[in-house]
């Protein structure tokens, strides 16, 4: 007898080259058998997926789950995980090698949700959204430290997260860059750089930087497998320039071997997005950004009201989810299957995870997400106000993590109704 099998769903797995209605069963937490037809009476519970998609369980490459030590930053994992869809979360630069041992027992060992970690280059951290800029400066660093808390941490541990951006640059230039560097070459493992500003301005600026020529700069610190983040950002660094051009770096970085996630966030802007598919740009992973200060949830008490670049963080104003991620890179014409990889395999093999999970291979964890497939008319917007109509529409079901079934019932998820996205 199999444990559960899912039934008659559109079974999608870009690594099997799978897109076909299939049926699905589980045994002892593992994918047992993937087939046309699976007698129902093989197992004890059966769940019926007529008109749904069913994946290989989703990844969110770009997450923020450190709840409480980041302050108001952190959102409840399985908030963000098993209750939005997705099984596995990749932390971006929450916990430090000072905080690792606490984002082990507090998230990774208390979750239902999977979570594994960037670690932070940085010795704060991401305590409050990197909220106080003096606390990220190269003197707040300590390669050794840092590459130590990695290595002995490596099965929660897949890489390190740093920051490439102008309010930075323009405090200490490129010597913060060149440490984050220096800590993922000696400990082999990649890097994940935010692009695009993050901090304001300083009133006295060491170095007069322009935000165009940082991509170009960081290109040249960077190896194979690292990872450039936010290509769709609207705010000056990313890898649309101010005259509204893909920078010409960026190809090359890609022949070079980097990757990129769209680390959608609050700062997503569908015409950047536009601009960068355009030109041939596809990202790599999705990953959705959520964070305390997009996601309307409620905030500790004696935390910012805002953050300091409200621009970059404003909260509530979209609400999304890495599934709603999904639908928006439909609206703006990627394929479904590209877009699965973008969820599944992409970021298994971004996390040294692929053995495990990212794929419905029989052996693998039975980590599989569940989405309704809606069809009718919806206005999908950013931050910008731009708005995009949609004829497709995803949304989360359930997901099966190691075999055990949650609902996708968390309260920040968005909700939808014809022609208009509920804000």
């Amino acid at each position: 007898m199999y444990d559960l099998i899912i039934k008659g769903g559109q079974v999608i797995d870009p690594e099997q080259n799978i897109n076909e209605v299939m049926d699905i069963a589980i045994m002892d937490g593992k994918i047992a058998s993937i087939a046309t037809q699976i007698d129902s009476n093989l197992a004890k519970i059966t769940y019926k997926a007529k008109g749904q998609l069913v994946l290989p369980g989703l990844i969110d490459s770009h997450a923020h789950v450190f709840e409480l030590v980041t302050g108001r930053f952190g959102v409840d994992a399985d908030l963000a995980g098993v209750h939005s869809g997705v099984t596995t979360l990749i932390d971006q630069g929450g916990p430090s090698c000072m905080t690792l041992p606490a984002f082990r027992r507090y998230v990774v060992e208390a979750k239902k949700s999977r979570v594994v970690a960037f670690l932070s280059s940085y010795l704060v951290g991401g305590l409050e959204g990197h909220y106080y800029p003096s606390l990220y400066e190269p003197d707040c660093m300590d390669i050794n430290a840092t590459v130590k808390s990695a290595l002995a941490n490596r099965d929660i541990v897949k890489g390190f997260k740093a920051h490439a951006e102008l309010g930075g640059f323009e405090r200490w230039g490129i010597e913060v860059m060149r440490q984050c560097a220096a800590i993922s070459t000696e400990a082999k493992l990649p890097l994940y750089i935010h692009f695009g500003q993050l901090w304001p301005e300083p009133v006295h600026k060491n170095f007069d930087i322009d935000a165009d020529t940082i991509l170009e700069q960081v290109v040249d610190l960077l190896k194979p497998g690292d990872i450039l983040a936010h290509p769709f950002t609207r705010h000056p660094g990313g890898f649309v320039n101010r005259k509204g051009q893909v920078h010409p770096i960026v190809r090359e970085a890609l022949a070079k071997g980097l990757k990129v996630d769209v680390g959608h966030g609050s700062h997503f802007s569908f015409k950047m997005a536009k601009i960068a598919l355009d030109a041939g740009i596809v990202p790599d992973t999705l990953g959705a950004d959520m964070h305390g200060y997009n996601t309307d949830i409620p905030k500790p008490l004696g935390t910012p009201d805002e953050h300091s670049d409200s621009e970059h963080m404003f909260a509530g104003k979209v609400k999304f989810s890495l599934v709603s991620t999904m639908t928006s890179m439909l609206a703006l014409g990627l394929q479904l299957n590209d877009i699965v990889r973008m969820v599944t395999s992409g970021p298994a093999k971004m996390a040294g995870l692929y053995e495990t999970i990212g794929s419905l291979h029989i052996g693998k964890e039975a980590d599989i997400s569940v989405l309704n497939d809606q069809r009718g008319e919806w206005i999908l917007s950013d931050n910008e106000g731009t708005q995009v109509k949609t004829d497709r529409l995803l949304t989360p079901a359930y997901c099966i993590k190691s075999g055990v079934r949650f609902e996708a019932n968390a309260a920040v998820l968005p909700k939808y109704i014809e022609n208009v996205v509920a804000a």
